[in-house]
């Protein structure tokens, strides 16, 4: 078993496919996950299932990869409660969350954005680099930079799942520059594609951050590195205050303008 615990859980799904359909039913989902290269053992880590759960998830996936063996299904020892509920923030990582929400209302308002795209006026044009700007100096700069130089720092950057999350950082940096190579070429269906894509992987990557990550990184933050990151990412807000209150105008201009069309599509 110990060597199903150590290889990547894209490479299990592939050789069992039942796997996938195990781990959904304890809201594991890795199955959509575009990088899949987390190890078995750290998927099961973080998700901070109660110890009932986990034992009954690894007797389950002991009985797919070694059928009629008998094998010692092994549990982490961790010392938990009896398993997730409603997520509680350390502060710090409650900075983070709610920056995701300014993300998120502008990732909501792409369909509307993209709707009959004008890339041959300087009008038109100019609103999809003012939503670049916002995603590479709001999303970019200041929200994923407090991640990879502060956050993740505090860790083992060789962990799996920090490798998945900057290579979801790398792929939403690809579909910018996507959007402006597009934009170069007056291709409005470039653009349109690549905004979408943005769209899709933030709001899955957030979704892992908030769901799972952030959970599983506040239970091995020591009180001290709260406290250094908590004063470290004031130390960047203020910095970046007068531009954070004009990116926050720029959402709700945005939302000004399309919220309308965007409750329309989702009716």
């Amino acid at each position: 078993m110990e060597q199903f615990l150590q290889s990547p859980i894209k490479e299990l799904i592939g050789r069992f496919p039942a796997l996938g359909t195990i781990l959904e039913d304890y809201a594991i989902g890795c199955v959509p996950c575009s990088v899949g290269t987390c190890l078995l053992r750290d998927i099961v880590e973080i998700h901070n299932l109660s110890p009932g759960d986990e034992e009954e998830l690894m007797g389950r996936i002991a009985a797919v990869v070694a059928p009629g063996q008998a094998v010692a299904v092994p549990r982490s020892g961790r010392d938990r409660a009896a398993g997730p509920g409603k997520v509680s923030y350390s502060p710090p990582m409650k900075m983070l969350v709610e920056e995701h929400r300014r993300i998120l209302r502008f990732v909501a308002l792409i369909p509307a954005l993209t709707a009959g795209l004008d890339v041959e006026s300087a009008e038109g044009r100019g609103r999809i680099l003012d939503a670049v700007d916002f995603i590479r100096s709001y999303a970019d700069r200041f929200h994923h930079a407090k991640e990879e130089d502060l956050l993740f720092a505090c860790f083992d950057e060789g962990l799996e799942i920090l490798k998945a999350m900057h290579e979801d950082h790398r792929r939403g940096r690809a579909c910018v520059q996507g959007v402006l190579d597009a934009l170069a070429r007056r291709d409005a269906g470039g653009v349109a594609r690549n905004l979408a894509e943005y769209g899709e992987i933030l709001t899955e990557h957030i979704r892992k951050e908030d769901e799972i990550l952030y959970p599983w990184m506040d239970r091995n933050l020591t009180t001290r590195q709260v406290g250094e990151l908590y004063a470290r990412f004031r130390e960047v807000d203020e910095t970046f205050l007068e531009a954070g209150e004009r990116y926050e105008a720029f959402v709700r201009s945005l939302e000004g303008q399309y919220l309308d069309a965007v409750a329309e599509v989702g009716r």
